[in-house]
């Protein structure tokens, strides 16, 4: 996912506020959800929802006012009730952030732990990298 960083997310120092590599990795987990299932509202219809329940973030480089960034998503795990998502924030493809989130499924109704519908697996695990033998 593109994005470009806007002033109002830069610090006193000039650099991008450290909450906000949180906010890029969020956006860019929308986006994945919408070329999985189309939208979030479809990914509810189908069952599911996820919640973030650990983000681990680290440094590698600071981006400034106006750096064009890309945020990669990769599907790391997928468990029976959730799963683990690794970014990386990249500029000129150089890596300055690196982002490893832990994402519990929840019925989009109660929003208590469920195991994803059989759909929705599914959808996941066409992108669980190859186990090596």
């Amino acid at each position: 996912m593109p994005l470009r960083v806007r002033y109002h997310e830069c610090d006193g120092q000039g650099i991008v506020f450290n909450a906000h590599y949180l906010a890029y990795v969020d956006m860019a987990m929308f986006e994945a959800e919408k070329a999985l299932f189309g939208s979030h509202q479809e990914a509810l219809a189908a069952g599911v929802d996820v919640v973030v329940a650990e983000s681990n973030l680290r440094y590698r480089a600071p981006c400034r006012y106006d750096d064009e960034l890309v945020v990669a998503v990769y599907l790391n795990h997928l468990g029976t009730t959730s799963l683990i998502i690794d970014f990386e924030i990249t500029r000129d493809g150089r890596l300055c952030a690196e982002v490893k989130t832990r994402y519990v499924f929840v019925d989009p109704s109660t929003l208590t732990k469920a195991a994803p519908p059989a759909a929705v697996r599914e959808a996941y695990a066409a992108f669980v990298p190859a186990q090596a033998d």
